[in-house]
């Protein structure tokens, strides 16, 4: 299974301490991570996952492999731009938002426009017609969103083979 990570490309170290955790724990339930292969959120998902053993693929806006954190395993050039957060979204099964800037919240409003279920970890929060829309899963902490992520998954894989 894959699951994408988003989240701005500079973080604080609080932020890149819970991005470590969720890429941690996605890799012991044997989860590759997808996301956007640069630093900030995207370099502390991928450190995590490769510190537990896991498989990381970075999704990158330009045609350089090179460009990608140290800890992609599988660097895809798209040359794309920021249209890569499309690709970003559409890689994983679900998709955790840990924090993040605008880039992140066109990476939220892609996936939940494809009905791809989107975990939120001190991400964004949104509202519609003045009542907070639903369409974020909230998640406590890093173990708390690799689980609402793989059951959401789950969900959207027995629901799409019924």
């Amino acid at each position: 299974m894959i699951i994408s990570v988003i989240g701005g490309g500079q973080a604080t170290p609080e932020i890149e301490s819970l991005a470590e955790q969720v890429g941690r724990e996605l890799a012991r339930k044997g989860v590759t991570v997808a996301c956007g292969g640069l630093m900030g959120v995207m370099a502390a998902v991928c450190k995590g996952a490769k510190e537990a053993g896991g498989t990381t693929i970075g999704i990158l806006p330009g045609g350089d492999p090179r460009a990608a954190n140290q800890w992609v395993d599988i660097p895809i050039c798209t040359g794309m731009g920021y249209a890569r957060n499309v690709a970003v979204v559409l890689t994983g099964r679900a998709v955790i938002a840990v924090d993040g800037a605008y880039g992140t919240l066109s990476e939220i409003g892609h996936a939940l426009g494809l009905d791809i279920p989107v975990i939120g970890l001190v991400t964004w929060s949104l509202s519609r017609d003045g009542s907070i829309d639903k369409g974020i899963i909230l998640a406590d902490d890093p173990a708390d969103a690799v689980e609402k992520a793989l059951e959401a998954a789950r969900k959207r894989d027995l629901s799409s083979s019924a």
